[in-house]
């Protein structure tokens, strides 16, 4: 049976206002009657059904029914009408509802492949290009494949010599990113090497202190010891002591002083993305749409934007978006900030939760969903998040969204996306010059997080950090494009041709925001060509 067969019983059920179980449409389409077997089964589910199930089908398949030839005839021809969206497993781009967007849509689309914020004007204003390659025919999307996923894997209990388990796993990683680049000296054996020797050394940054002359001392750790390095103000390198976060990563080169008790620094070193990187990119033309803080159960969640932007994705239009990518806060949660319960508009976290799946029932079935976790869900907040529990999972199954631990990397059609909610962020700007990271451009402190191949180096500030027997923040590998939240700024750009995007919100500007001037950049929806690494960013509120 071909694979136009699944995307047309899938186009039929649309029409009809069902979903159904992945199965339930293979079994469909390969059926030698599809559309009686789909007729059938919908008699079997009954007019209370939301959901297409295996068990429906497999009713039906087994009734043996005479076949209708209308009923066959209706479900082969493809559906053209609004109604609610089906997951399949091999449905086509071309299915979507072409006219389910028709005057819904945002004002105007935006386009930007620039690297810089967008000034939200300018974004409303631009024309998106002209875009070619194929629409994906008959095939359906391939399921992304996900790694460093650690749901059902944490072992952590908040023992300490977890904690020291885990920033040895740390530095462990993370000097092997630096090995290749300095000739690295065990602490121990440095105390023992003579005057004015030539050192260098890999440790994490246990404190940074300035000198009564103005110099900076920073102490490094490695598994043997901690030697301190100084830092002379007027070296050029003493600009990058304002980079450094405790907890991260770093080598030094320099010489011993006369009394081999600290050594001069001539050279700062971090693990990084090397500059000779290159980005694998899709084989055939296909996007990616990338948002985060979607706040449901929120006063101020953006309900029109948010629909307006299903149904654009509708819209023939939209026809290449095939992948849905959300970076964390599906929902407002509970107890998150003071006096919180006086800005929700649902109290309770799991009718949050089911009104987030009635949103996310708006997109098209056809496109792969891949979530995460963020500080306002219901989890722990201690990072690495794992994904959500069975209850939730439950909620939000009707879609069949992919959930996963936060962070985490996904690969989708070859190009490597590093997903993180980033509440490290607000400790990264907090604690760094203005002009190397600010919530003006977000995308400026998730530059530092890749130079730190780490997501929340520091620990012990605003981060919390859950100890496990590895340390998932580390960035082993690096991606194509790393995409974070959580800030509800929009802002883009590349970092050694890695593309770093920040998603912006789906909520406008809240009391407690106002409180702590936070001006929201909501409704904003970045789309990503895999194939070349172009974005576009789109406007509906």
């Amino acid at each position: 049976m071909p694979l136009e067969s699944s995307s047309r019983v899938v186009r039929a059920l649309t029409r009809r206002g069902y979903n159904a179980q992945r199965e339930a449409v293979t079994l469909i389409a390969e059926s030698e009657t599809p559309g009686l077997a789909l007729e059938v089964a919908i008699d079997a589910a009954g007019d209370d059904a939301l959901v297409l199930t295996v068990e429906h089908v497999r009713e039906a398949l087994s009734a043996d029914p005479v076949p209708d030839p209308e009923a066959v005839a209706e479900a082969d021809d493809p559906a053209s009408g609004p109604g609610a969206n089906v997951s399949p497993a091999t449905s086509d781009a071309g299915g979507r509802d072409s006219s389910a967007g028709s005057g819904a849509r945002a004002d105007d689309p935006s386009v930007s492949t620039g690297t810089s914020t967008p000034d939200p004007t300018d974004v409303a204003g631009r024309v998106p290009p002209e875009t070619g390659g194929s629409a994906g025919g008959d095939r359906s999307p391939p399921a992304p494949v996900v790694r460093n996923d650690m749901t059902g894997e944490s072992t952590g209990t908040g023992e300490y010599d977890e904690f020291v388990g885990v920033f040895r796993d740390r530095y462990e990683r993370l000097s092997g990113q630096l090995r290749g680049r300095v000739n690295h000296r065990p602490v121990d054996s440095v105390e023992s090497m003579g005057a004015g020797a030539d050192v260098e050394i890999i440790g994490l940054v246990n404190d940074i202190r300035s000198t009564a002359s103005g110099h900076w001392l920073i102490e490094l750790e490695d598994t043997t010891g901690t030697f301190p390095c100084l830092v002379m103000k007027d070296r050029d390198i003493a600009d990058l002591v304002d980079e450094l976060l405790m907890d991260e990563c770093i080598a030094v080169s320099g010489s011993l002083a006369d009394d081999s008790g600290i050594v001069f620094v001539d050279a700062i070193h971090f693990p990084d993305v090397p500059r000779t990187h290159r980005p694998s990119t899709a084989d055939r033309h296909v996007q990616a749409a990338l948002v985060s803080d979607v706040h449901v159960g929120s006063q101020e969640f953006l309900a029109d934007a948010w629909g307006r932007f299903a149904d654009w994705l509708h819209t023939e239009e939209a026809e290449h978006v095939e992948y849905l990518l959300i970076a964390g806060d599906m929902v407002e949660g509970v107890g998150v900030y003071p006096d919180q319960d006086e800005e929700l508009d649902i109290v309770d976290i799991y009718e949050q939760y089911e009104a987030f799946a009635e949103h996310l029932k708006q997109v098209p079935g056809d496109v792969e969903i891949v979530m995460i976790p963020g500080n306002h869900d219901a989890v722990r907040l201690a990072e690495p998040q794992p994904g959500f529990d069975e209850e939730l999972r439950e909620i939000m199954s009707v879609h069949d969204p992919r959930i996963v631990s936060n962070p985490a990397m996904v690969d989708v059609e070859g190009v490597s996306i590093l997903m993180y909610h980033g509440v490290s962020l607000d400790e990264v700007i907090a604690e760094l010059p203005e002009e190397k990271a600010s919530y003006d451009e977000p995308h400026r402190a998730m530059y530092q997080l890749l130079k730190k191949r780490h997501v929340a180096p520091q620990f012990g500030g605003k981060t919390r950090v859950a100890p496990e027997e590895r340390d998932y923040l580390v960035v082993d590998d690096v991606p194509d494009v790393f995409h974070t939240g959580h800030v509800h700024k929009l802002g883009w750009g590349k970092y050694h041709n890695v593309l770093a995007v920040n998603s912006g919100c789906w909520q406008a500007q809240t009391d407690f925001q106002r409180s702590v001037n936070i001006d929201p950049d909501a409704g904003y929806a970045p789309i990503l060509d895999l194939d070349t690494l172009e974005m576009t960013v789109r406007k509906f509120r």
